[in-house]
């Protein structure tokens, strides 16, 4: 398959000085790198928000104060966009 696609001037000079650094050709490095990024699958919801977990089993908090510390900051966002549009634009 050929695609093309138009870069900068500076991702351009990039890519050719990395391929002579490797001594290949620019398609040559670009294929590879396409195929590299396929063959890297996207993070899982799971894997996205095991730091997130991992910061609240660390913080002793329970689910429940979790809950409310939610709640209260999700009234606190709704509050202030409804300020926001009582005031209009």
């Amino acid at each position: 398959m050929t695609i093309l696609i138009n870069l900068p001037a500076e991702t351009e000079r990039k890519l050719q000085a990395l391929a002579a650094a490797r001594g290949t050709d620019v398609a040559t490095l670009v294929r590879e790198a396409v195929e590299d990024k396929l063959r890297t699958p996207p993070p899982t919801f799971g894997e996205i928000l095991a730091p997130v977990h991992e910061e609240f089993r660390q913080s002793g908090m329970t689910e429940a104060e979790l809950d409310k510390l939610l709640e209260g900051t999700l009234a606190e966002v709704r509050q202030g966009r409804q300020q926001r549009q009582d005031k209009g634009p």
